[in-house]
């Protein structure tokens, strides 16, 4: 059976065959992927807690689109 390697471009992992990828490593590359095994730091999501809110937060209201007139 062909072995098969991890990639990862931080937050997608894919599984594919290595003959696969050294065949393709540029187009891997060019995408942000790169083997799992030589990642060396891995991000982590931080949620805020959803109590937290803020006094002093101001919404801008957004401004509608103008519509275009269409050609018969």
């Amino acid at each position: 059976m062909e072995e098969m390697i991890k990639l990862t471009n931080g937050k997608k992992t894919i599984i594919r065959s290595k003959i696969q990828y050294e065949a393709n490593i540029k187009h891997f590359g060019m995408r942000g992927f790169v083997p799992f095994d030589e990642v060396k730091e891995v991000k982590e999501v931080v949620q805020l807690s959803e109590d937290k809110t803020f006094e002093n937060e101001t919404v801008v209201q957004l401004k509608p689109k103008k519509k275009k007139a269409k050609k018969k």
